[in-house]
């Protein structure tokens, strides 16, 4: 495996599949990079991976060393922050953080100040307005935690570093040649982390290993590794299988490969749905936005994944293939049959995920509750999608996630619904329905009595919205 790793290009041979960044960096002497967490919640890991898109450019993403495999960085430039410094100058970042004293026990620092570089970065590469400098800065910081010194003078450096018009390109000369002249076919060249680049590559690793091994951002697999402690002698990486990092947008549909991360998706959905949108800004961090995928999400069969009961009531469709070849389509309702189980073969994976442009056209809404605004798992994940006329409700889908073992579509109150003239007396009688119907599962993140209040909130904020009520949302009010 070849990667430039700050101003050097180096090359790592016979290293273990489960290997992390942080633990490569950490081998290599590099310990600025901290380990906080271990699960990409804290932010104190963050470092700034460099590649080539699919339009010749290169960018620069942050990711959470402590749950992102080292087998990913083959082709790719790595900056820490060790790395920032020009010649003995610091980088903006880190001078801001210096002159506005936004330091104190210094833990957290290196992953603030990688934050704040990668959007020094993104400012410098971009040709729009830089916009609301103090919202751009706490929303790239919203993957980071500092627990003693305040956010409003990390939040002053961020501004500040971004006003410094002495900023220059992370990518220096050599990363740059590196990265637009690797040879992708060629990575990684050992015998236990496998890279494949197309379908029929992919196949033939599962049919000899089975589909417990693929990874693709490692945003949940990770935390096999350094929560439990898991060892996983062989991987196989599906993030660079082109047929899996394809988007299609048609007059009829929507297709998103199954290697799409969720910052892709952001995009995707940015101008025609900002529900959806303002969800996935809440789904983890930035770090953990850039790396996992939709179709990760699916497949770990989490019962609080935040994105199926989303694509439940958008009715969209699995594409699943086998090592032979065979495809099948399946709905996303359908997929789960229980706690962490799904309808996958043990050779077959999800390729893409197909939305019809009409369900996401409808009118919808999505809640997520959770404890924390932003970088948190949900305790209730409400998906509403309502259509009809202003007389009669046309049609209704429900499904909630967060309150049993599989996300849980409610077709008894759909029914109640379907029809029906829309008013108060009925909302209310909606939301006793639900309580009757639905058994929620207490755990540590909330009680089964909590999450059933939440649900009726849920349903009667969406059936009054789709009434024509204006509703704040808590964090607009913040």
């Amino acid at each position: 495996m070849e990667f430039v790793l700050n101003k050097e290009r180096v090359q790592v041979l016979d290293i273990d599949a489960d290997t992390t960044v942080l633990n490569l960096l950490r081998q290599r002497g590099l310990v600025g990079t901290k380990e906080g967490c271990a699960s990409g919640d804290c932010g104190a890991c963050t470092v700034m991976v460099g590649a080539v898109t699919s339009d010749g450019q290169i960018e620069y993403k942050i990711v959470n060393a402590c749950i992102t495999l080292a087998g990913s960085l083959a082709g790719t430039h790595v900056v820490t922050v060790e790395g920032l410094q020009n010649g003995g100058e610091l980088h903006p970042a880190q001078r801001a953080m210096v002159e506005h004293h936004a330091s104190q026990c210094g833990y957290c620092t290196p992953g603030f100040v990688m934050s704040l570089a990668n959007l020094v970065e993104e400012q410098i590469e971009s040709d729009q307005p830089a916009g609301n400098l103090c919202e751009i800065v706490t929303r790239g910081i919203s993957g980071n935690l500092c627990r003693c010194t305040g956010y409003r003078p990390i939040v002053d450096a961020g501004i500040s570093a971004l006003n410094d018009t002495s900023s220059l390109s992370v990518c220096h000369d050599d990363a740059r040649d590196f990265l637009q002249t690797y040879d992708h076919e060629n990575d990684p060249a050992d015998g236990s982390y496998h890279r494949p680049r197309c379908l029929e590559d992919l196949d033939r690793f599962v049919g000899a290993h089975g589909n417990q091994c693929l990874v693709a951002g490692a945003t949940d697999f990770g935390l096999e590794i350094t929560q439990r402690w898991t060892r996983f002698p062989m991987i196989i990486d599906i993030s660079k299988v082109i047929e899996m990092r394809e988007i299609g947008i048609s007059d009829d549909e929507i297709s998103i490969g199954a290697s799409v991360s969720y910052s892709e998706v952001e995009q995707i959905f940015a101008e025609r749905s900002y529900p959806f949108v303002h969800i996935l800004h809440r789904l983890g961090s930035r770090q953990i936005r850039n790396t996992g995928t939709l179709g990760g999400n699916f497949a770990n069969a989490s019962p609080i994944a935040d994105t199926p009961p989303v694509f439940i009531v958008w009715e969209a469709t699995l594409e699943l293939r086998n090592s032979k070849g065979q495809t099948r389509e399946v709905s996303a309702e359908e997929f789960y049959v229980g706690y962490r189980e799904t309808i996958l073969a043990s050779d077959e994976y999800i390729v893409r995920i197909v939305i019809p442009v009409a369900c996401v056209d409808r009118f919808h809404r999505l809640y997520k509750h959770s404890k924390r605004i932003e970088d948190d798992i949900s305790s209730v994940m409400g998906a509403f999608s309502i259509w009809g006329d202003d007389q009669n409700i046309g049609g209704i889908r429900i499904s909630y996630g967060g309150m049993a073992a599989v996300p849980v579509r409610i077709r008894e109150v759909e029914a109640m619904l379907m029809g029906a003239a829309l008013n108060i007396e009925l909302v209310e009688e909606a939301c006793a329905r639900l309580r009757t119907v639905m058994t929620p599962m207490t755990d540590v993140r909330a009680s089964a009595g909590f999450r059933m209040d939440m649900a009726v909130e849920m349903l009667d904020r969406a059936l009054r919205e789709y009434m024509g009520e204006k509703l704040p949302r808590v964090d607009d009010l913040l």
